[in-house]
């Protein structure tokens, strides 16, 4: 079974999963996967694009400390993944999970816990988005 999220999809699901639960998840799936060799493993800075809304021109805002990882399955599928912080340990469980999707690797336990982190972020907007809604004011009230 193919997982039902795109490669970016999947990557940004599990970029906004809380690391504690993207880690036990990995850990569960790497003895399934054989060797693993880590090509990139690292911490650093990267820009962060922005758009101006007004007039569509594209700035840099500043900065982001980023973590990097980039695994190599035995069989020579990859996985990648770039998280912010400095959670290398999570950037790498992601990359595990990247490579497992590419290599047919658990896809029903990996999809499964991706459309459960997806309505769960998906609920966290809404209620986020019904606040912000709340506190609008209508100026031709005053």
């Amino acid at each position: 079974m193919t997982s039902v999220f795109s490669q970016s999809d999947t990557l940004t699901i599990l970029t906004h999963t809380p690391a504690a639960e993207v880690k036990t998840l990995a850990e569960a799936i790497l003895p399934v996967l054989g060797d693993v060799r880590v090509l990139i493993n690292r911490t650093g800075l990267v820009m962060l694009p922005y758009t101006d809304s007004a007039e569509g021109a594209i700035f840099h805002l500043g900065e982001v400390l980023v973590s990097e990882a980039h695994i190599e399955l035995a069989t020579g599928i990859q996985g990648y993944a770039l998280c912010t912080g400095r959670d290398l340990v999570q950037a790498l469980a992601i990359a595990v999970l990247d490579a497992a999707l590419t290599a047919n690797i658990q896809t029903e336990k990996i999809t499964a816990f991706l459309q459960d982190q997806q309505q769960a972020q998906a609920a966290a907007d809404d209620l986020l988005l019904r606040k912000v809604e709340a506190t609008r004011v209508e100026m031709e009230t005053f």
